[in-house]
C-alpha cells in the first residue's frame, strides 16, 4: 500500500452488495478496502478503529441510519470522507446527508465509473485534510519562540488570514461584497489579494476591468514549485487599487483542471504573501468551495432581505456546525438593505440565532454603474451610504479576526 493509497470503508447491512463493491474497486491500483461493516454502529466503531479515509455509508441499516451515522463519524473524524448509498434518490434525503456531513450521495446501485470517481474526489479531499492537519502541526511545532521567515520583502508580521464571501442563494450581490471588502482591507499595513472560486463562472476580473489576462491556471499546476516572484508576476495588479487578483479560467470547461487541494494549497501559499486573502465563491458547494470554507479563518456569509435567501442563509449555518465551523467563524451580512422592507436586520438576526453583523444599504445606481464601468465603487463612492456599509463590514471582519486571534 503506498501513502497514497485511498483507504475505504464499506458500511452496508447486505453482504452482496459489500462483496460486490469490494470486488469492484480490488481492480484499482489507488484504492484499497480498508474494511466492512454490515451495521451503522459497527461502521462508527471501524471508522474509528480503522481511520479510513473514505466510507461509503449505506442509508437504511437495522440498528441506526447511515446519517446518524456520518454525523457520529465526522464529529470525530472530520478528515474521514463520507460517500451515501441509497436506493431512494429523493432531495430530501440528499439534502439531509449533506447537512449530515456526507461529501457526495449516489442512488443504489452506482455504476461502477461514478462510484470510483466519487471515491477519488473524496480520497483527495480527505488527503488533503490530513496535509493540512499535518502542516498546522508542524508550523505550531516550528513557530514557538520562532519568527516567519521573510520573502523578498512580501512577510507580513504573521501569518495572513482567509476571507471567505459566501452565499448559498445567486443574486445576492456576494462578488460585489468581495471586491469592496478586498479594496477597503487593502493598504500598505496590510496588503490583500483578491481571488475567485467560481472556477466556471467567475466575475471579479470583470468588476475590476481586467478579463483576459493570467488566472489560477497559471498557478494550481505548480503548486509545489511556488516562489513569491512567480506569484507576484501572475497575479493582475488592479492600478487604481493597488489590490493584486487572481482570476478565474476563461472559459467553464476550464475549471475542471483545478483540484481542490490545489486551490487550497494556492490560497495557503497566498496566505503568505498576504494580509487578507478575499476569496469569492459561487452558491454551489462544489469540492472548491468547500475546501476554500475549510481553510478560511471568517466566512462572511451574505444574505438579503428575501425569504428564499435568508432560508439558504439558515440551511448554510446549520450545514457550518456539522462541518465542525463555529460560528464565531461566521461573520453575518445583510446585502442589499432596504428600510422600507420589515424584514429587518434584527428580526433576521432573531430568527436565524444569528448576529447581523453589518448592513450594506440598497443602492442600485451606485452598484450598478460600478459593475458596468468594471469600477469598484469603493473607489470614488466610499462617502455614500453603500461604501460605509462595506466600510463597517470591513471592520466587523476585523474585529472578528481580533477576537479569534485572542481567544486562540
Amino acid at each position: 500500500m503506498t501513502a497514497d493509497k485511498i483507504r475505504v470503508l464499506v458500511v452496508d447491512d447486505i453482504s452482496e452488495t459489500r462483496e460486490n463493491i469490494r470486488k469492484l474497486l480490488q481492480f484499482e491500483n489507488d484504492i484499497e478496502v480498508a474494511g466492512t461493516a454490515r451495521f451503522g454502529k459497527e461502521g462508527i466503531q471501524l471508522a474509528n478503529e480503522l481511520d479510513p479515509d473514505v466510507v461509503l455509508m449505506d442509508i437504511n441499516m437495522p440498528d441506526i441510519d447511515g446519517i446518524t451515522a456520518t454525523e457520529e463519524i465526522r464529529k470525530k473524524s472530520p478528515h474521514i470522507q463520507i460517500v451515501i448509498l441509497s436506493v431512494q434518490g429523493d432531495q430530501n434525503y440528499m439534502r439531509r446527508a449533506m447537512l449530515a456531513g456526507a461529501r457526495d450521495f449516489l442512488t443504489k446501485p452506482p455504476m461502477g465509473d461514478e462510484l470510483i470517481s466519487a471515491i477519488r474526489r473524496a480520497g483527495e479531499m480527505s488527503h488533503a485534510e490530513r496535509a493540512k492537519d499535518a502542516k498546522q502541526q508542524q508550523l505550531a511545532a516550528s513557530s514557538v519562540g520562532g519568527a516567519p521567515v521573510s520573502m523578498a520583502g512580501f512577510a507580513p508580521t504573521q501569518q495572513g488570514k482567509i476571507i471567505t464571501v459566501y452565499s448559498p442563494k445567486g443574486g445576492t450581490g456576494c462578488t460585489t461584497l468581495a471586491v469592496n471588502l478586498a479594496i477597503a482591507l487593502n493598504n500598505e499595513d496590510t496588503r490583500t489579494v483578491l481571488v475567485d472560486a467560481n472556477l466556471q463562472f467567475g466575475d471579479v476580473a470583470v468588476f475590476v476591468n481586467e478579463q483576459g489576462k493570467n488566472t489560477i491556471l497559471e498557478l494550481a499546476p505548480r503548486v509545489d514549485e511556488l516562489d513569491v516572484e512567480v506569484v507576484e508576476e501572475i497575479l493582475i495588479k488592479h492600478e487604481a487599487s493597488g489590490l493584486r487578483v487572481l482570476a478565474a479560467p476563461q472559459r467553464p470547461e476550464m475549471a475542471e483542471r483545478v483540484s481542490a487541494d490545489q486551490f487550497s494549497r494556492v490560497l495557503q501559499y497566498l496566505q503568505r504573501m498576504y494580509s487578507y486573502v478575499v476569496v469569492d465563491t459561487s452558491p454551489i458547494l462544489t469540492d472548491v468551495i468547500l475546501a476554500t470554507v475549510d481553510v478560511s479563518d471568517v466566512v462572511v456569509l451574505v444574505t438579503t432581505q428575501e425569504i428564499p435567501a435568508i432560508k439558504n442563509a439558515r440551511l448554510f449555518l446549520d450545514l457550518a456546525q456539522t462541518m465542525g465551523i463555529s460560528k464565531d467563524h461566521v461573520v453575518f451580512a445583510l446585502n442589499r438593505y432596504d428600510k422600507r422592507i420589515a424584514i429587518t436586520p434584527e428580526r433576521i438576526s432573531e430568527n436565524l440565532k444569528h448576529e447581523v453583523s453589518a448592513t450594506i444599504p440598497l443602492d442600485e445606481k451606485i452598484a450598478i454603474t460600478a459593475v458596468n464601468r468594471g469600477v469598484p465603487f469603493m473607489l470614488d463612492n466610499k462617502s455614500q451610504l453603500i461604501g460605509k456599509g462595506i466600510l463597517s463590514l470591513a471592520e466587523a471582519v476585523r474585529s472578528r479576526l481580533r477576537a479569534l486571534e485572542t481567544e486562540g
